[in-house]
């Protein structure tokens, strides 16, 4: 249940132009609910609340959803695309090299775009991509077993 003041996710649609339907709703909250998903990972978790969505409907919603600002686009090099909820801030993320989990961490230092460019060329920057490879936690483990 939502508290007292707190908008809704259908709220937060119309806060952002979109018309509210009952898939971009199941949508933007499997989305809030499951860190880094893959459109197929968010279209099985939007089937389990409302029923039958198709894949392209899935695609076409979550452009819209992140034009909006409401859900935020990633794409580590040779991953697949994913979105996540955290939106709002710059953090970058972590990504293993060997199972391609993913994990949020916020900014080292300043604020954001976290970081300044040597040279920004007359660009207004106002977004910095880090992506941190490596080994996460599991498979260092098992590769030094």
């Amino acid at each position: 249940m939502t508290a007292p003041g707190t908008p809704t996710t259908a709220d937060e649609l119309r806060g952002a132009g979109l018309r509210v339907t009952a898939a971009r709703v199941a949508l933007l909250e499997t989305v809030r609910d499951g860190g880094h998903l893959d459109a197929e990972a968010i279209a099985s978790g939007v089937r389990e609340r409302v029923g039958h969505i198709s894949l392209p409907a899935v695609y076409e919603a979550l452009h819209a959803l992140a034009a909006a600002g409401l859900v935020r686009r990633i794409e580590p090099p040779g991953s697949p695309t994913l979105y996540e909820g955290r939106v709002g801030d710059n953090h970058h993320h972590l990504v293993c090299r060997s199972c391609g989990a993913v994990a949020d961490v916020d900014c080292a230092v300043g604020h954001a775009p976290c970081l300044t460019a040597s040279d920004d060329l007359g660009f207004v920057v106002d977004e910095a991509e880090v992506v941190y490879w490596g080994l996460c936690p599991a498979c260092s483990t098992t590769g030094s077993s």
